[in-house]
């Protein structure tokens, strides 16, 4: 592995400072209080040709990869301003159906969301299943007309759902009780977040981020081979592979996140001036930030090569789940050692420091918390027990 990044790769790693020449933290915060997604912002990442990174030439893209994605969301939330929606839409979503769309898919698609004109969602989580995805039971209830399907139930914690024009679903085609292996029976289906039968309804989280999370119901959603990603009860390899670009791209956000509050501690460290010293002189400071600083890069790195891997074709579920444990907890560490090194001012607004850690702290538990990270890891990689 070349640890070098090429000129082209850096030019995508650097244009977060030139957003936030427009667009800077102060626009990201006021929409995130406001709970208003920062269109004017990924309109601009749209313009730019940096939504489309991972999606074919032909369809309007840049036609380049995982890497190239996660630098850029690096490079974004080093400055402060995670584009979150970068995760389930242009990562999850349009990467997915670059990939697995039929020609006809792409082209209707494609093109329109590379240029900002329409966005996607992502929906998976169930309340009744949790992380535990191959116990999905509340979709495709339905019996085949035709090749129609009917999509009824729900999902919960749905990112976007009521802004974005589409929404890629995870169902179960076939009922668990009826399928050889539990990871069977599984097919993705793409549609219109306004289709007749689709209702949404925000879900009220602590967190301060422009994308509210949504519970969505589907009755009688009418869905036809138009709208299915891949093939019927094939879909779950296909979710695996957007299920490792998350995980990637979550980490992206957590290490510029963590260098952002870091950057901010060393700048109030040098100015602080406490006993005739800045506070940046005593040990009781300078250690917990150097550790962060030593954590932050080795998640990077770990992101990098989880990103190489996966643009290469090869396997990367140990890396991926690697690279979000490392990185969620050590963004919650850079933050929190920015938080004491800035005393009582970082719990303020002005300052804006603890805004930061609900949105690290989030990603230790979502969305797949640490607890199952280090279960895959143990089993999948060191060959212990499976222990649930």
């Amino acid at each position: 592995m070349d640890f070098a990044i090429s000129d082209e790769q850096r030019m995508i790693y650097e244009y977060g400072k030139s957003l936030v020449k427009k667009f800077d933290r102060k626009y990201w915060v006021e929409k995130a209080r406001q709970h208003a997604f920062p269109a004017e912002m990924y309109q601009q990442a749209a313009d730019d040709g940096f939504v489309g990174l991972m999606v074919a030439e032909e369809y309007g893209g840049a036609g380049l990869g995982m890497l190239e994605m996660a630098l850029l969301q690096e490079g974004l939330s080093n400055e402060g301003i995670p584009l979150l929606s970068l995760i389930v839409g242009a990562t999850m979503s349009m990467s997915l159906i670059s990939g697995h769309g039929t020609e006809e898919q792409k082209q209707q698609y494609l093109p329109g969301a590379c240029k900002g004109e329409n966005r996607f969602c992502f929906a998976v989580t169930e309340a009744d299943a949790g992380t535990n995805t191959t116990n999905i039971t509340s979709l495709t209830r339905s019996t085949k007309d035709k090749g129609r399907y009917t999509l009824n139930g729900r999902k919960t914690f749905i990112t976007d759902a009521e802004c974005a024009e589409y929404m890629l679903v995870v169902t179960r085609s076939t009922p668990l009780k009826d399928v050889q292996s539990k990871t069977d029976g599984f097919t993705i289906v793409m549609i219109d977040t306004k289709a007749k039968g689709i209702e949404v309804h925000p879900i009220d989280i602590s967190i301060e981020v422009p994308e509210d999370k949504y519970m969505v119901f589907f009755d009688d959603v009418d869905i036809g081979p138009e709208n299915i990603i891949g093939e019927v009860d094939q879909g779950f390899k296909i979710l695996f592979e957007s299920l490792n670009p998350e995980r990637i791209i979550i980490s992206a956000v957590c290490t510029g996140l963590g260098r952002y509050a870091l950057g901010r501690a060393v700048e109030y460290a040098n100015d602080r001036v406490v006993f005739d010293r800045p506070i940046g002189a005593y040990q009781a400071l300078q250690h917990p930030l150097a550790k962060a600083k030593t954590d932050i890069e080795l998640a990077s790195l770990m992101m990098r090569k989880a990103a190489w891997l996966f643009d290469r074709g090869e396997a990367c579920g140990t890396e991926s789940n690697m690279a979000k444990y490392a990185s969620s907890e050590a963004g919650i560490y850079a933050v929190d050692s920015a938080l004491q090194c800035f005393g009582g001012n970082g719990f303020t607004k002005e300052y804006g420091i603890f805004d930061l850690y609900p949105i690290v702290r989030l990603f230790r538990t979502a969305p797949l918390n640490s607890e199952m990270v280090l279960n895959y890891i143990a089993e999948r990689e060191m060959g212990l027990p499976r222990s649930y």
